[in-house]
C-alpha cells in the first residue's frame, strides 16, 4: 500500500517550472497550446516540469520570464536538475500539450502556436541531447500533466477523454 502522506503535489504554473524528488508528484494544469515537458534522470530518482507558453524568446527584444518559452526554460530546467545531483546523460523527457486551440481561417498564417511549441520543444530537448521517450501533443483539447518521480511515468487528463499514460 502507497503510503500517500508523504507524497507531496508541487504545483507548476502557467510560465514555470519546477523539480521534485522521489516519490512525490509535479503536476500542471492548463496546457491548451502550452506545452508541459517532464524531465526525469531515473538514477537519482529526479524530475523537472516546465509548462512553456512560446516556442521562442528570440522575437522579443525584452525578455522578463524565461520561462515562458521553450527554448530557454529546458535549459534552465536542466541546469537546476544538474545543480540537484542530476547528470544530463540520464535525462529523458515526455511531453504533453501543443493543441490547437483556436481555428484559424486562413491556414496561411503562421498563428498554430501548439505545433509551432511542440516543433521547438523537440528541437531543444534534440540540440541538448535529452532523448524524447513519449508525447501527447497536437488535438484541440486542453490536458492536465501529472509527472510521478517514483518511476518517470507521466499521466495525461485530457478534457473529455479520461486519463491516458505516456
Amino acid at each position: 500500500m502507497e503510503e500517500r502522506e508523504n507524497i507531496k503535489e508541487i504545483r507548476v504554473g502557467i510560465a514555470d517550472l519546477n523539480t521534485a524528488f522521489s516519490p512525490n508528484r509535479i503536476i500542471t494544469v492548463g496546457l491548451g497550446s502550452c506545452i508541459g515537458i517532464a524531465i526525469y534522470d531515473s538514477k537519482n530518482k529526479l524530475g523537472g516540469l516546465s509548462h512553456i507558453m512560446l516556442p521562442d524568446s528570440t522575437q522579443f527584444s525584452k525578455v522578463t520570464n524565461p520561462y515562458k518559452f521553450a527554448d530557454l526554460a529546458i535549459p534552465i530546467l536542466i541546469k537546476k536538475m544538474e545543480g540537484m545531483g542530476a547528470n544530463i546523460r540520464n535525462m529523458k523527457a515526455k511531453i504533453a500539450g501543443g493543441a490547437s486551440m483556436f481555428n484559424f481561417s486562413d491556414k496561411n498564417m503562421n498563428m498554430d502556436i501548439g505545433n509551432r511549441n511542440g516543433i521547438s520543444v523537440k528541437k531543444v530537448l534534440k540540440e541538448l541531447n535529452v532523448p524524447l521517450l513519449s508525447q501527447d501533443i497536437g488535438g484541440n483539447k486542453g490536458r492536465t500533466m501529472i509527472f510521478n518521480t517514483l518511476d518517470g511515468s507521466v499521466d495525461i487528463r485530457t478534457v473529455g477523454m479520461g486519463i491516458r499514460k505516456i
